[in-house]
């Protein structure tokens, strides 16, 4: 998005919205506007509905996520909120204005640092992703109370297996479960990138299906949490032209998730997101490795 004042106050009313209907609805809203962006593309219309609505205003770095996280820890620090981790609850329900007016707030935050990043050029990585990282590490250090990386039990090692009450995800922590998700899920998400094309949107047809799944968590189902582990197998799969190497990239993804859990989120009192740090450094991970010809050099099916 070209930096102007009206997309300023378009990402501050978008801002919130998403703490108004909450983090994680808001989320799968953008998987929904990411499919109707493809279907959009693929009639001939161009990328301009994906770049300005859920890759732009309604972006997980505004409304379609990093502003109901803030809100939340805002939530958490004033008592409306039993933790600031809670990215599920809606904003709405909490009938506070100073809700809303973190979300505008922190909708302008993820806009304008987006927006420098890519004036400054940056080349090495999902600048988006990157975005909901520093929006989030913002959020903890102005309402977090446990420091930037938490503080994990006394005689408890940070990446040991935490304890249940912890975990990120318990159903998505076993070694056994991260393997196969991670295979499983990348290896869809890469043939369905090179079948439709990055030219046509396939890059990004993996994580909306996985960012829709999200709903579900909303009825209390165990579902998996893998749209670092589609985005950035496709993203490998694309930049190789191998299935193989977007299977091993969804592999590694779940594995990194889960570094990231335990290193931002399960000790801390507010939500910095590992599929977000994930994106950002296995996208890093492929760019330098499409950079070296490693790629060309090792060719797989």
């Amino acid at each position: 998005m070209e930096f102007s004042i009206v997309n300023l106050f378009a990402a501050m009313g978008a801002g919130v919205f998403g703490v108004a209907i909450g983090a994680l609805t808001s989320f799968v809203f953008v998987g929904i506007l990411i499919l109707a962006g493809v279907a959009v593309q693929a009639s001939g219309a161009g990328p301009g509905f994906l770049g300005a609505v859920p890759f732009g205003v309604f972006g997980p770095h505004v409304a379609g996520w990093a502003s109901g996280v803030a809100a939340a820890a805002w939530a958490a620090k004033n008592g409306k909120l039993a933790t600031g981790r809670d990215v599920a609850t809606v904003g709405m329900g909490w009938n506070s204005p100073g809700a809303l007016a973190i979300g505008a707030l922190f909708g302008v935050i993820g806009y304008v640092v987006n927006w420098l990043f890519n004036q400054l050029q940056v080349p090495w990585t999902d600048t988006i992703a990157l975005t909901v990282v520093v929006s989030a590490i913002i959020a903890r250090l102005a309402f977090g109370k446990a420091g930037l990386f938490g503080k994990p039990p006394d005689g408890q090692s940070r990446f040991a297996t935490p304890p249940e009450s912890s975990k990120w995800l318990p159903w998505q922590n076993d070694w056994g479960q991260l393997l196969m998700i991670g295979v499983g899920a990348g290896l869809m998400s890469a043939y369905i990138a090179k079948a439709v094309g990055p030219a046509n949107g396939g890059t990004v047809i993996g994580f909306a299906i996985s960012a829709i799944s999200l709903l579900l968590l909303h009825f209390g189902m165990k579902v998996p949490v893998t749209h670092h582990i589609t985005l950035t197998a496709a993203v490998a799969a694309a930049a190789s032209g191998s299935l193989v190497w977007g299977a091993i990239f969804g592999l590694v993804a779940a594995f990194v998730g889960e570094f990231f859990a335990r290193l931002w989120l399960i000790y801390g009192d507010t939500h910095i997101d590992p599929p977000a740090c994930t994106i950002a450094t296995l996208t890093s991970l492929s760019l330098l490795l499409g950079g070296l010809g490693v790629y060309t050099a090792l060719v797989l099916p």
